[in-house]
C-alpha cells in the first residue's frame, strides 16, 4: 500500500478501533487458481499476541479451510469511514482554481497466518462471541443469543461452519483525512461533507484537526 508519512496512522489502539468498529474484512490469499478473497465478519482479540488476532469461521462449502496450508500468509482489509472530496469545498479554491477531486479514506491492512479450526468448541465460541458483539449494536432489548434457537439446530447448523484464525504478523493503518491541505480547506471539507450526509468522513477529518488534539 502507497502511504505517505502524513497518512500513516501508527497507533495500534487507533487501528484496533477501526477493526472493531468496521468488521467486515476482505481475507486475501495466494491460492490454487491465483489471488482470491473472502469477505468475512471478523472478531479482533486484542490479547491474542503482541498485535492481537482475528477470529472468524466460513462455510464449510467454503474451500478456503481446505485449501490453505497451516501458517498460510495472508492479507486482511478493513475499511473505515471514506468519502469524495471536492475542490469545491475549499476556501483557497475561490482565490486560484488550482484544486482538484480526491477520495478521503481509513483503511487498515493486517498481515498474518492462518490456522483453521475444524472443531466444535472453537466454532461454537467463535460464534457465541461474535454474536454477542453484533447483537449489541442491535438495540434489541432482548438481544438474540445461541440459546435461543433449539440445541439440535445450533449443532446442525455449527456442524456446516468451519473455524479460522489469523495470528496478526504486521498492522498497516492508512488515515487519508486531508492533512495535506491547510486547516481552512480541511474544515471547509468537513462542512461540504457533513450538507451531503457523509457524517463519518467528515468526523474522521474533524477528529485529526489540531483543534481536536
Amino acid at each position: 500500500m502507497y502511504l505517505p508519512d502524513h497518512f500513516a496512522q501508527h497507533e495500534l489502539e487507533a487501528m484496533h478501533e477501526l477493526i472493531v468498529a468496521h468488521p467486515l474484512g476482505a481475507l486475501v490469499r495466494h491460492g490454487p487458481d491465483g489471488l482470491d478473497a473472502d469477505h468475512l465478519p471478523f472478531l479482533l482479540d486484542r490479547d491474542g499476541g503482541a498485535q492481537g488476532r482475528l477470529v472468524g469461521h466460513v462455510a464449510r462449502a467454503n474451500p478456503l479451510w481446505q485449501q490453505a496450508p497451516a501458517g498460510d500468509a495472508v492479507l486482511v482489509i478493513f475499511r473505515g469511514a471514506q468519502a469524495y472530496v471536492s475542490p469545491n469545498w475549499y476556501p483557497s479554491k475561490r482565490a486560484a482554481e488550482r484544486q482538484v477531486p480526491t477520495w478521503n479514506y481509513q483503511v487498515v491492512h493486517v498481515h498474518g497466518t492462518l490456522a483453521i479450526h475444524d472443531d466444535e468448541r472453537f466454532v461454537r465460541g467463535v460464534v457465541a462471541r461474535l454474536t454477542r458483539a453484533h447483537e449489541a449494536h442491535t438495540g434489541a432489548a432482548r438481544p438474540w443469543k445461541m440459546g435461543d434457537a433449539p440445541p439440535a439446530y445450533i449443532d446442525e447448523m455449527l456442524g456446516k461452519i468451519v473455524g479460522i484464525e489469523v495470528v496478526i504478523t504486521g498492522i498497516t493503518g492508512k488515515w487519508k483525512l486531508s492533512q495535506n491541505k491547510d486547516e481552512r480547506d480541511r474544515r471547509g471539507a468537513v462542512e461540504g461533507l457533513r450538507e451531503c450526509g457523509e457524517d463519518a468522513a467528515a468526523d474522521a477529518i474533524e477528529a485529526t484537526l489540531p483543534s481536536a488534539r
